[in-house]
């Protein structure tokens, strides 16, 4: 239970949520002791208002991003109550201003959270409106609370700058664990491959987001200062935690031959599942302790685990003849060796932890370090494009200002009581796609009906102020802290929490909570209507296009690997920025496929299709890192003429793929003769493997090193051209 509770007050959730509870709680607390409650909640407000686009990056950022956001909510409000006074102008006015608010989202992350808050500004606007001079002074107040909450959320950044960083690392650590763990179980012989490649996709989503983040904040302080000690130290961790999930995918191997090559020898198999399993189990303990800096040294650093598959591997070798062993003693021995690298990386993090490191650094790159952060500028040509019907950020746009129209337009004419909660309703559940806009509606329904009769019960026991005080700054505080992890106890909370300030204002709580399950209620029944008629965005038309660049990045990254292993030297900066698109567009992908699967049955026609894509991109993306992370750690032969025709032939088809996905079958391609292609495979092998048996004057360390670089490529060679026909051809099929 205790566990429970640190490990939820240590998460980045609660982190955030603790600043904004903070920048609220404390002026109301201070202005009511004067007689100023209401001045001392509006503040509160602006702080709620502007924490939204508090979001990773570095300091800089983080100051301009949360000024703009505080003046962009006080002005909307401004607006709104001024606009207020001329009903003839209003509507016209206020869905202008809706419609705006909502099309910033196109200039990112930011921008999306900056318009969340400016809606939320205007929706709570109605519930109190001023005139003349007071609509500046609210509107003033409102921006004091953003001022307020840039203020502690500076105060936490001085006091722990790095407890954020630490906090995602910790989370990435732990998610590489989990991704570990679901590659040893692909070693079961009864194992549902499927099942665990879709939750393999589902880790890989959620290690791209907390990736992005890092990089936001570690490479952005890297290049802005030249970096702490501590900012080096954790850019360190990051970059061998990237390094870990690339080596993780290396183990992605043909499973079926696999089992059926050792079939009479599984014991060599489960000693390597074995390893994986410990590998897994040693960053599950370290990402426990991470924030607290007592890492987890593994004693024995696995070399029991180790000796036991070397041990595994020596008794499969003696139990064949030379010949009939080499195979599959190569295979082992690329399996022994690179858990011994996961090994030695989880070492470089451990000791990152516990020792000063003060002298890493980063081999004079520092300045290339830039390239992997998505650039932030915001022209006005990127809004000029998207105000069009094929823009999907305008459909939505023009979607959300009707239905908050709408819901506004049923507040006044019905008799509801804080017709406003329509609209808050709206602004927070609806979203762009179907599927999350419909969940979101069912779990504020059942949070806001769970929070009143809990709430209700709560205030009909006690009625003392200070205590229901105390327990609406609790239920903020978890209600904020759920909002991203779990919105239906989210909604639980917050509804907890508005009634008992209603508890503390008025005794009617009844009327109160009868008339925000209502409000909720209507508000989700427009979100929900709203996305199934009004233009709506089915994911079948956006998945295509998330395919084509899944399938582009993979292509892109087989070509800088090729380039690589043809010219050797020093790895360049766009074979790491070509391996990064690789990873997040695949993921990118994943999460397209998962908004497919929430969607009407009657909108996933294409969906085993797309499972498929899906699933080849990602083995792909696996049989890639494969070959990358071989030929990084070994000293390679030249490239042969059949090497660089077979890469021709994949790259063909993912050409051809990608072609196909932009409907551009009119573009010239060059086809390989199917047999053509299977002759040069084996004239790869004959190459290596006849002149590698035959060479005297190679010695057997040497030779053993040769014949597993040769097993090694055409392997995954073999691979490589087997997913990239499957691509080619499910993408036919895709698109007829």
């Amino acid at each position: 239970m205790f566990e429970r509770i640190s490990k939820f007050t240590n998460s980045t959730s609660f982190f955030n949520a603790s600043k904004v509870t903070i920048a609220s709680v404390v002026p109301v607390i201070i202005l009511s002791s004067f007689g100023y409650f209401e001045i001392g909640f509006t503040i509160a407000l602006g702080a709620f208002y502007t924490y939204p686009s508090d979001i990773p990056s570095t300091l800089k950022h983080k100051v301009k991003g949360l000024i703009v956001a505080s003046l962009i909510v006080s002005g909307v409000n401004l607006l709104v109550n001024l606009a207020h006074a001329v009903p003839i102008l209003f509507y016209p006015f206020l869905g202008l201003l809706l419609f705006f608010c909502s099309l910033i989202s196109v200039y990112g992350q930011r921008a999306t959270l900056v318009s969340f808050s400016a809606l939320l500004s205007i929706s709570l606007s109605f519930g109190h409106l001023h005139k003349g001079i007071e609509a500046f002074q609210y509107s003033g107040f409102i921006f004091v609370g953003g001022m307020l909450y840039l203020l502690v959320s500076l105060v936490y950044h001085y006091l722990q700058p790095y407890k954020y960083v630490e906090l995602q690392i910790a989370e990435g650590i732990k998610l590489t664990s989990k991704y570990l763990k679901l590659r040893g179980d692909l070693w079961n012989p009864e194992a549902d491959r499927k099942a665990i490649i879709e939750k393999q996709l589902s880790v890989q989503v959620e290690l791209n987001l907390i990736n992005e983040d890092l990089r936001k904040v570690l490479i952005g302080n890297q290049n802005s200062s030249g970096g702490s000690s501590q900012n080096r130290k954790m850019l360190l961790v990051f970059i061998t935690l990237i390094e870990i999930q690339e080596l993780a995918l290396y183990t992605s191997f043909d499973h079926s031959k696999l089992h059926e090559k050792f079939d009479k020898y599984p014991e060599v198999l489960r000693t390597y599942q074995n390893v994986a399993y410990k590998l897994a189990s040693s960053l599950k303990k370290l990402s426990k302790n991470v924030h607290t800096f007592a890492v987890y040294a593994d004693k024995n650093d696995l070399k029991n685990e180790l000796s036991a598959l070397e041990t595994a591997i020596s008794d499969y070798e003696k139990s064949l003849s030379k010949d009939a062993a080499a195979e599959g003693v190569l295979m082992l021995t690329n399996m022994l060796k690179y858990a011994k690298n996961q090994v030695g990386k989880i070492k470089i993090i451990q000791r990152a932890f516990t020792l000063a490191m003060q002298s890493f650094k980063l081999k004079d790159k520092d300045k290339e370090l830039e390239k992997f952060l998505t650039p932030q500028y915001y022209p006005i040509r990127t809004l000029i494009e998207n105000l069009s019907f094929s823009s999907s950020i305008f459909r939505h746009s023009l979607r959300l200002t009707i239905t908050i129209l709408i819901g506004y337009i049923i507040g006044e004419l019905l008799p509801f009581e804080n017709g406003y909660w329509i609209l808050l309703t709206i602004v927070v559940i609806m979203r762009p796609g179907y599927g999350l806009t419909k969940e979101r509606s069912y779990n504020r329904i059942f949070g806001t009906i769970l929070g009143g009769i809990l709430a209700f019960g709560i205030v009909s026991l006690i009625q003392n102020h200070i205590a229901l005080s105390i327990f609406s700054i609790v239920c903020m505080l978890l209600g904020i802290s759920f909002a991203s992890v779990n919105y239906k106890v989210s909604a639980t909370f917050v509804t907890m929490y508005v009634v008992f300030i209603y508890g503390i204002l008025t005794p009617d709580i009844v009327s109160v909570i009868q008339y925000r399950i209502l409000d909720s209620l209507v508000g989700a029944i427009l979100a929900y209507f709203a996305n199934q008629f009004l233009w709506p965005a089915w994911e079948f038309v956006n998945t295509p296009s998330h395919i084509e660049n899944s399938v582009r990045a993979n292509r892109n990254y087989l070509n800088e690997i090729a380039d690589y292993y043809n010219k050797k030297g020093e790895i360049p900066t766009t074979y790491r920025l070509a391996r990064k698109n690789a990873f997040v567009e695949v993921g990118n992908l994943m999460t397209s496929f998962q908004r497919m699967m929430q969607e009407p049955k009657s909108k996933q026609k294409t969906l085993p299709l797309v499972n498929k894509l899906v699933v080849l991109n990602h083995s792909l993306l696996s049989a890639l890192a494969s070959l990358s992370t071989y030929i990084q750690s070994h000293k390679t032969t030249s490239a042969s003429e059949s090497f660089n025709y077979i890469i021709k032939t994949i790259l063909s088809n993912l050409d051809q793929s990608i072609s196909i996905l932009k409907n551009e079958n009119n573009i010239a391609h060059i086809f390989f003769d199917k047999e053509d292609v299977t002759l040069q495979f084996e004239e790869l092998k004959r190459i290596n493997f006849t002149r590698l048996a035959t060479d005297d004057d190679l010695d057997t360390e040497t030779r053993q090193a040769k014949m597993q670089e040769a097993s090694m490529v055409i392997e995954q060679l073999i691979w490589m051209s087997s997913l990239s026909e499957k691509i080619l051809k499910n993408t036919k099929d895709l698109k007829q």
